[in-house]
């Protein structure tokens, strides 16, 4: 059966989910038709829906990327699963507790992170980590907001990889768990607080430099010199060596 765009697609988002694709990795069409064993029409398909996603980009000369996001593009995708997420939980609280086969479906994710973490497969537990916050969606009843962070779950992701994150795992999965305790009990309070302080310690976990000025390079290239004028009764004759000593004389020219 032939695969369609939408599945190339999703095996991207998963890919860069599972750390596999890197921030800036080419996606090249011909390449991803032989993998797939498709048409170039489809691959073109599959990452025009990704680049309208945010999650490659494309020129016109060089091709299609994953993307590299800046800080503020970070700062941003932060901000928006903030928002998001913690929006869901809120909602899901005027709703009432949530139904039992939606929390044993996040027990059973929980069960799956903490597999992941004991074994040697990096990216599955990368994929489980941020698909919990997908599944968190799902079963809050939202597939349409599920839909809206996978992808910046998938950014998210390039960003930790991109500003090299020193987040722990085992935290993550922890902090997890405590969500779906709080959310179990009924204390919708207490979870949109965790998801909170857990999406702000994720985001506080990556090395982002401060701004520097773009200027300073070349500022510092184009200082003016210093005036180093000739004492009085020391001239010289234009093109002579400063010095009788030729070792001096090349020390200045290096």
């Amino acid at each position: 059966m032939a695969i369609s765009a939408s599945e190339i697609s999703a095996r991207i988002v998963e890919a860069v989910m599972a750390q596999k694709l890197a921030p800036g990795s080419r996606l090249g069409e011909q390449q991803l038709a032989m993998l797939f064993d498709c048409s170039r029409t489809i691959v073109r398909e599959a990452l025009t829906r990704l680049a309208a996603r945010g999650i490659v980009t494309v020129s016109a000369r060089r091709g299609w990327f994953v993307i590299e996001p800046s800080q503020d593009e970070a700062r941003e995708a932060f901000e928006a699963r903030r928002v998001i997420e913690l929006g869901l939980i809120r909602s899901a609280g005027t709703a009432g507790k949530i139904e039992k086969a939606a929390l044993r479906q996040l027990k059973a994710h929980l069960q799956r992170e903490k597999a992941a973490l004991k074994e040697s497969d990096v990216g599955n537990r990368s994929f489980l980590l941020g698909d919990f916050h997908v599944c968190l969606a799902e079963c809050l009843g939202n597939t349409l907001l599920a839909d809206t962070l996978r992808d910046y779950t998938a950014r998210t992701t390039l960003i930790a990889m991109l500003y090299q994150s020193t987040h722990d795992a085992v935290q993550s999965c922890e902090d997890h768990v405590q969500i779906v305790a709080a959310l179990e009990r009924g204390d919708h309070a207490a979870a949109e607080a965790l998801m909170a302080e857990h999406i702000g310690t994720v985001q506080s976990a990556l090395r982002v430099q401060a701004p520097t000025d773009p200027l300073a390079q070349l500022r510092d290239a184009l200082a003016p010199l210093q005036n180093t004028a000739t004492p009085k009764g020391k001239g010289r004759k234009p093109g002579a060596p400063p010095d009788s000593d030729s070792s001096t004389y090349l020390g200045a020219l290096l």
